[in-house]
């Protein structure tokens, strides 16, 4: 995913849980908020409860490609936040891609 398409700064974060809304899955859990900006930005957390560094790095890598994967699909001009719960690191790559387009119909941005 291209770098201008990252969150990265711990205040977008922090602005997305305080100011953000949420929808939530057995998998994922998905933050959105509004930003200024003519694209998406998408930013990716995993807690320890997920397994090792290994473990998470791969979750993370699979949530970046599935948002990938969607982001021509997405209205542009939001701050989406995915944040993966324990059962994700144990599910195929397809049931991930219905999970975060189940989210993001719920949302209203596919």
């Amino acid at each position: 995913m291209q770098r201008r398409l990252r969150l990265r700064h711990r205040e977008d974060f922090r602005r997305l849980r305080s100011e953000g809304q949420t929808w939530a899955h057995p998998l994922l859990v998905l933050s959105i908020t509004p930003n200024q900006l003519p694209h998406n930005r998408y930013g990716v957390i995993t807690s320890r409860k997920l397994g090792g560094a290994v473990a998470r790095n791969r979750v993370k890598r699979r949530i970046r490609e599935a948002a990938r994967h969607l982001h021509p699909r997405i209205v542009p001009g939001y701050d989406l936040v995915f944040i993966a719960r324990p059962r994700v690191s144990a599910c195929a790559y397809a049931e991930l891609l219905e999970a975060m387009e189940r989210l993001l119909r719920r949302a209203g941005l596919v």
